[in-house]
């Protein structure tokens, strides 16, 4: 009868064990899938002490950034995939191309409800906005960074990757287009730019504000960006090696006409021009911006201003120049828009028409 009943005994423990473990396993398959994809930067970088004020970006792996927040494992069943350990001063073509790509491939996956992406502060506004342009899905996409290294003390960099983790798991962020979030803020990629050097609070979306806020992974909503983007986007980069060469010339007092002159000389099939207030520039800058037009290169007017919307026909007029006025997008992001617009036309007409509506 003992044994009888030890088995017995052996059966049901074995029994509550099993239900436990298919309880977790089900529980375990209800949380959202996020794919954090880890590109270098600040968030990723290290330092030789805590209050050390330089450090190398890029130094830690996306495997041990997941491993510092533990709680993410409340949030959702996280995975890392390491596309990049650089700085972001070093972003480049190739990189978004193969970014680009990655994320496409990873939000085309039924099990995945999202992405979230670490990436330096320096050109996130420019990878942000160029994702936004081309991720062909309503999954959330949402980027983050850190202005303090790993390393650092009250490093801000934990916390960052715990709220882009709750976003991306938020079924309500989808259909707003790519996010970033930073310092509890949730920025549209259209909007968002880099303010201060050094500040924590470095991140701003200007006159457009913010999308939403989130503390501690928990999410308030303001708006939905009007911006055409990602499902919606006429951009793509399938089958794309490489982005046309477009620079950005920044105009100041007594510029010289040969920045634009040289910019064509080199290869350039697109120019933005940082210019001074309204998009201007000197009357000698103009005519070399005309002989570029003349050239077959686009030429795009925005202003280094960081504020305001360049409109057509102000203070030149762009019908006489056949210039490209860049509307509510600042330089960088002009840039970005205009390197995707050239894979698909020349015209500037239609080019403005891209930046009316992008």
């Amino acid at each position: 009868m003992k044994v009888l009943r030890y088995v017995g005994l052996i059966v049901v423990v074995g029994a509550i064990v099993a239900v436990a473990a298919c309880s977790q396993s089900t529980a375990q398959a209800k949380k959202p899938k996020v794919v954090i994809v880890a590109t270098g930067g600040t968030i990723a970088g290290a330092a030789k002490s805590e209050t050390e004020a330089g450090y190398k970006s890029g130094a830690v792996g996306v495997d041990i950034l997941i491993e510092a927040v533990p709680s993410l494992k409340d949030l959702a069943v996280v995975t890392g995939e390491q596309v990049a350990s650089i700085g972001s001063q070093d972003m480049n073509d190739e990189v978004w191309l193969k970014l680009g790509n990655k994320v496409n491939e990873l939000l085309a996956k039924s099990d995945v409800n999202g992405v979230a992406i670490t990436h330096g502060t320096d050109t996130m506004e420019e990878t942000s906005y160029f994702l936004d342009l081309v991720v062909k899905s309503d999954k959330p996409v949402v980027l983050t960074g850190s202005m303090r290294p790993s390393t650092a003390m009250s490093a801000d960099g934990p916390l960052n990757i715990y709220n882009a983790v709750a976003i991306a798991a938020d079924p309500a962020a989808r259909g707003r287009g790519v996010l970033v979030t930073v310092d509890d803020d949730i920025h549209s990629a259209h909007d968002i730019v880099k303010t201060h050097t050094t500040d924590v609070g470095t991140m701003s979306s200007g006159e457009a504000g913010l999308v939403g806020a989130t503390l501690f992974g928990k999410n308030t909503w303001y708006r939905v960006p009007a911006q055409v983007h990602t499902s919606k986007s006429e951009m793509s980069i399938t089958g794309v090696t490489a982005l046309p060469r477009v620079d950005i010339i920044y105009a100041h007092a007594n510029m010289s006409p040969d920045m634009i002159s040289s910019a064509v000389t080199n290869g350039a099939k697109g120019i933005v021009i940082a210019g001074v207030g309204d998009g201007n520039m000197t009357a000698p800058a103009v005519e070399a911006m005309k002989a570029a037009v003349a050239k077959g290169v686009v030429v795009v007017r925005s202003s280094r201003t960081n504020g305001g919307i360049i409109r057509r026909n102000i203070e030149v007029s762009d019908d006489e120049l056949g210039t490209v006025a860049s509307m509510e997008l600042n330089p960088a992001k002009a840039r970005v828009l205009l390197q995707l617009a050239l894979l698909k036309t020349q015209d500037p007409k239609k080019i403005q028409d891209y930046f009316n509506r992008y």
